[in-house]
């Protein structure tokens, strides 16, 4: 079995040991892992071929995403596909399908022209968010019409929605396949051991609404960022193929999966269990 992962290279000054144990345990296994750094080469794009059976896309970034976008349209088999990264990254088609499927989340708002928004912060504060954004960067609250002033009307669409303030910590939901972890940490996290959280139950309710925003996009690894207020869940982001910071033993539940998708590969089988596979082609 082949498998190649695309991913982004990170200092070294960053401790990430998640992706390094699943190559390693998927090596042990027998897969042939190749990693991908799209961002460190030159690809000829009248070259692009399928070289592996099974493509894991982990990087994010615009050159990643158009690169297994590639791959994808050349016929390669690819977690998370391709199509669904691309609307996940962008916010205002994610956030459209997870209301139109009864996913709550706040109230959201998109606009060319930010003084659109100053009547609606008659209602309470917004958070204003890169529509294509992530990780946090650039996310800040509008308390004020004047603030929107200082909003850029250069880098696409205005994205906001009603800030609810957030009751406790920081929550994730990771899902891998059918399995769900909740995970609470310090924002903004400034130490390792912060960014791994601590686990918190997940609720039956909370569970069903996490594994409906898996069955919207026909997807198994993702992570949603969901707040408590007034006693009331939001999801306020869903995440493509995210870092499982704190999930117990991630690494070995992450390898188990790709290299079960692999064998759904070879086997010819669809890449995605026929339940979970709903939304997207």
């Amino acid at each position: 079995m082949k498998i190649g992962i695309i991913m982004l290279r990170h200092p070294a000054t960053r401790l990430s040991p998640v992706m390094p144990e699943v190559v390693r345990l998927l090596s042990e296994w027998g897969a042939q892992v190749d990693l991908i750094y799209p961002e460190e080469q030159l690809t000829d794009l009248s070259e692009i071929k399928i070289e592996n059976d099974l493509y894991v896309l982990k990087s994010g970034t615009e050159l990643a995403l158009s690169l297994a976008g590639a791959l994808h349209a050349a016929g390669a088999a690819i977690l998370n596909p391709p199509p669904i990264a691309a609307m996940i990254r962008d916010k205002i088609v994610a956030t459209g399908l997870l209301k139109k499927a009864g996913v709550p989340t706040p109230d959201t708002y998109v606009t060319a022209h930010p003084e659109e928004l100053a009547p609606l912060l008659d209602s309470g504060p917004l958070i204003l968010k890169p529509y294509r954004g992530s990780q946090g960067r650039g996310v800040h609250i509008v308390w004020d019409a004047d603030e929107l002033d200082d909003v850029p009307t250069n880098q696409g669409p205005v994205f906001v929605q009603r800030y609810h303030k957030p009751q406790g910590r920081d929550r994730k939901i990771y899902c891998i396949g059918d399995q769900v972890f909740g995970v609470e940490r310090i924002w903004p996290a400034r130490t390792y051991e912060e960014k791994v959280g601590q686990p918190f139950t997940v609720t039956p309710e909370l569970r069903e609404m996490a594994l409906r925003c898996g069955r919207v996009f026909g997807l198994e690894l993702y992570g949603l960022d969901v707040i408590i207020n007034d006693g009331h869940f939001y999801v306020v982001d869903i995440n493509n193929f995210p870092g499982f910071k704190g999930v117990p033993d991630a690494a070995l539940r992450l390898a188990d999966y790709i290299y079960t998708a692999g064998q759904r590969v070879l086997s010819g089988a669809p890449l995605l269990p026929a339940a979970q596979k709903e939304a997207v082609a």
